[in-house]
């Protein structure tokens, strides 16, 4: 049996938002609306990720971090230091700044909508 990853699916209180969010921060690019008269879910290509956004204004809360279920979503970068440095000059506030975890391994994270951390990582 062979295994292949298909999507990832959110769920938020506004998906156009939420999508937009991710199309501006991360140059995702949307693939898709669903529903008719209002938006049940968008669809994004994050590099390769298909992400599926889905209207969930009902729902509980966002969980807080650390939780069960998907802790986080990495995004591999080429250079943190200025990438971190663009969004914030784009008003991207980071919840945990550059940090040094082991020789060849640089993080940062930030919360996207609906309380997703997302984890920015440099190898090598």
């Amino acid at each position: 049996m062979t295994f292949r990853f298909e999507h990832l699916h959110l769920r938020s209180r506004d998906a156009v938002a939420a999508a937009g969010f991710y199309a501006e921060t991360f140059g995702a690019r949307e693939i898709a609306r669903e529903g008719a008269p209002s938006v049940t879910r968008v669809v994004l290509d994050l590099s390769g990720l298909t992400l599926f956004i889905e209207h969930a204004p009902e729902a509980g809360p966002a969980a807080k971090p650390p939780n069960r279920g998907i802790e986080h979503i990495g995004l591999a970068v080429d250079d943190l230091e200025s990438t971190v440095a663009d969004l914030k000059r784009r008003g991207v506030a980071f919840v945990i700044d550059i940090t040094d975890v082991r020789p060849g391994l640089r993080t940062a994270f930030l919360d996207g909508p609906d309380g997703v951390r997302i984890e920015l990582l440099q190898r090598g």
